[in-house]
């Protein structure tokens, strides 16, 4: 059985990092991590969503797209900051959880 909560920092820095690159909107995210082995849902993936936009680290606008509207998502500033920081954290705490392997 997987533990959901041990992954959800990891699957908020992976949404982080697609926000940084490009917009990005859920059902993107959902089929994205879904390579990586992820399920979510859309009741899982949208208040992540939210709660990091509300948080500062994402900025939405909602556009038109084939006569259906998207909200789109970007990271701000903020959240490119903690980004960056988020890395050198990350690649120094996998460095040594496979430093034996």
């Amino acid at each position: 059985m997987i533990d959901r909560t041990l992954y959800t920092g990891l699957i908020r820095l992976h949404i982080l990092h697609h926000a940084a690159e490009e917009p990005i909107f859920g059902q993107a995210m959902i089929d994205e991590l879904s390579r990586h082995g992820y399920r979510l849902s859309a009741g899982t993936i949208y208040p992540i969503l939210h709660g990091m936009e509300s948080q500062g680290y994402l900025r939405s606008r909602v556009t038109l797209s084939g006569g259906r509207s998207r909200r789109l998502y970007r990271a701000t500033p903020a959240g490119r900051r903690a980004l960056v920081e988020a890395r050198k954290k990350v690649k120094e705490l996998f460095g040594e959880m496979f430093e034996h392997d």
